[in-house]
């Protein structure tokens, strides 16, 4: 290789044992600053756009780049601290550095190329979601695969990682000239090692609370380490990091709110640990079929009947004339297992992985026990693989029959994507269950769940909106297919002994300019039975939560009740309310106010007009301790195993 010639003077500090982790440093934190330039560009429109809020967003932000570094590098800084002259200055621990080096640029720059398709998709850093979608990396690279021309943008990472090594190898060489002593060594890395140490003492996300717009928020932060904060807390216990009230007062709340004319609690204590509670329906009981049908990221603003002017959706406009049409629903968080949760388990989003992708995640008091029991047969029906986000463990362990893409033949697939079989795939799934099912003789409770909806936004060519061109093409198709798959429902015999329920499992899009933004969780529900229930809009502000004992009251039934939800159809059970989250923020949306619970035991509170607007305000003490008591209550039944399927049975 020769020898370098004699650096500049001013290059002259780069002619160290640690040279070569400058230069990669003043790269990392170049590339960083780039990203959050570009992503505030690309988001100006939605940010605090002042001044100080972006100063502060960016001096912040260049923290967590400098912390993220040293974090990044330490294992090289611990090598090139111990490692004597000899061995630093082979040629081999040379030609080592080169590809390291070039690796470290390539995942730096892969890395900025993610962050910002992740912040287009979802507005936001790596969180959670980063981290639950690694897990599942078939799902994961696939769809990255079907949505990106993945071949030339990762050729041209490694042109651009490339490109810098040869820009800035002269001064990497300047490194490999230098002797030390271990003391002096010593020095420099004690600087390089330190910082991880403080900062895992004393720096935290907290900091990027810039702003009170979330977006800006969402600058200061670092991806890379944002991503490895959600790899680490991945489970959240309530007790520990939340408000909490003495436990009978937070159940009394809870209790008061779920009174109604036909409920009778087990214990009469008002302040008793359990929400059970027998709910008399008006017999005699129905055992019609319930079939649910749980839409991929369907926001209500996709529709016609919410004012949308596309024409995404004319069957679900059409059907919402023809049904019980619920026009002021809130999906309870922002992922498809939280729809589920809120479904099957009538359940507020406790902060945390949802129950559903918890380990103990079976012999829970849900719908399967309960339909069970009245000798229905209940399946879970998905044109993916349902081991994603757990589902599979979940509904078999809760006692449904699991049929996702593993047990479609192949003549009954007509066109797949990574996610899944299409809409019209499942759908026709859906009916071959049910007619084998009603052919046995016995009722079913059946739960499909869509997938088309999804990016790469990929389906038949049934509509006029071609495959892969976006979320459009998504809505529009899973609207055709669900508008064909009734068509075919009405020509069943079973079909006037029948209750349908459309519901979305959460909106396409949930970012906000506040940390949860109340508007971005609006969805629809349709329960469509034209023989068992009189079509009529509902606009009172509800849940996804509801929906369960809301179907219950229509057929009648009397039963034990765990279920936070209410029926919406009976009068008196509480205010009109919604509960929404997005993992660690949990909040409960009434009386125009959404009041938000977070880590530290604190709380945000905001009035949230009738367009969606929302601005932070004053707590109402009164609001507060509801929120805190719907969520205690909540995660001390889970966590105490007292949510479970004992009642059902009975």
């Amino acid at each position: 290789m020769g020898t370098a010639p004699e650096p500049e003077p001013r290059l002259r500090y780069l002619k160290t044992r640690f040279g070569a982790l400058y230069v990669f440093a003043a790269v990392f934190l170049v590339v960083s600053l780039l990203v959050r330039v570009a992503l505030t560009v690309h988001t100006f429109h939605d940010l605090d756009a002042k001044a100080w809020p972006l100063v502060k967003a960016f001096g912040v932000g260049f923290l967590f780049d400098l912390v993220t570094y040293c974090y990044f590098v330490l294992p090289v800084t611990i090598f090139y601290l111990l490692a004597p002259d000899r061995v630093f200055r082979s040629r081999g621990c040379r030609y080592a550095t080169y590809v390291v080096y070039f690796a470290a640029l390539f995942f730096v720059l892969f890395n900025a190329a993610a962050e910002w398709l992740f912040w287009d998709e979802f507005s936001a850093r790596f969180n959670f979601l980063a981290v639950n979608y690694l897990v599942y990396t078939h799902e994961l690279v696939g769809n990255i695969w079907e949505s990106y021309p993945l071949v030339w943008i990762l050729g041209g990472l490694a042109a651009g990682a490339g490109a810098i090594l040869l820009a800035t190898r002269r001064w990497l060489v300047l490194a490999f000239e230098s002797t030390s002593t271990f003391r002096t060594r010593l020095r420099a890395a004690a600087v390089l090692v330190g910082v991880p140490i403080l900062a895992a003492l004393f720096v935290n996300l907290g900091l990027s609370n810039v702003s009170k717009n979330q977006f800006t928020n969402e600058l200061a932060k670092n991806g890379l380490y944002s991503f490895m904060v959600a790899l680490r807390t991945n489970i959240i216990a309530y007790d520990d990091f939340y408000a909490t009230e003495d436990l009978p007062v937070a159940f009394g709340r809870v209790r008061e709110m779920l009174r109604a004319d036909n409920v009778a609690f087990a214990d009469k204590d008002p302040g008793a640990l359990s929400t059970r509670r027998k709910i008399t329906g008006d017999g005699p009981e129905k055992h019609a079929n319930v079939l649910y049908i749980v839409v991929e990221s369907l926001s209500a603003e996709y529709l016609g009947i919410f004012g949308n002017k596309d024409g995404l959706s004319p069957n679900l406009d059409k059907l919402s004339g023809e049904c019980l049409f619920f026009r002021n629903l809130r999906a309870t968080g922002t992922r498809t297992d939280r729809g589920i949760e809120a479904v099957a388990l009538s359940l507020p989003p406790t902060p945390g992985q949802s129950v559903i992708k918890r380990d103990e995640n079976a012999h829970l008091f849900s719908i399967g026990p309960l339909f069970r029991s009245r000798g229905y047969e209940t399946k879970f029906i998905y044109g993916g693989y349902a081991m994603f986000d757990r589902m599979d463990s979940f509904f078999a362990g809760n006692g449904f029959e699991v049929i996702d893409r593993n047990n479609f033949a192949k003549d009954e697939i007509t066109f797949s994507t990574v996610w899944g079989h299409c809409d019209e795939d499942l759908f026709r799934r859906v009916l071959k269950e049910c007619d084998k099912t009603v052919a046995a003789g016995k009722p079913f409770c059946t739960v499909a769940l869509t997938t088309s909806n999804h990016r790469p936004f990929m389906f038949p060519n049934k509509i006029d909106i071609p495959s892969g061109k976006g979320r459009s093409g998504g809505v529009k198709y899973t609207d055709y297919a669900i508008g064909d798959f009734l068509a075919r429902v009405r020509e069943k015999p079973w079909f006037d002994d029948t209750v349908i329920a459309i519901v979305a499992d959460h909106c396409g899009s949930s970012a906000g300019r506040t940390a949860v933004q109340a508007d971005r969780y609006h969805i629809p529900l349709f329960i469509y039975s034209p023989k068992l229930v009189k079509p009529a809009a509902i606009d009172r502000l509800c849940s996804q939560m509801d929906i369960t004992p809301t179907l219950l009251g229509i057929l009648g039934w009397t039963y034990d009740s765990e279920f936070f939800g209410i029926d919406l159809l009976k009068p008196g059970p509480g205010p009109e309310r919604a509960f929404v989250g997005n993992y660690d923020k949990v909040g409960l949306l009434m009386g125009g106010k959404l009041t938000l619970l977070t880590v530290g035991r604190n709380s945000l509170s905001f009035q949230v007009r009738a367009d969606g607007w929302q601005t932070e305000c004053r707590a109402d003490p009164e609001l507060l301790k509801d929120t805190i008591g719907y969520y205690q209550a909540a995660s001390y039944l889970l966590k105490n195993g007292l949510y479970n399927d004992g009642g059902a049975a009975r």
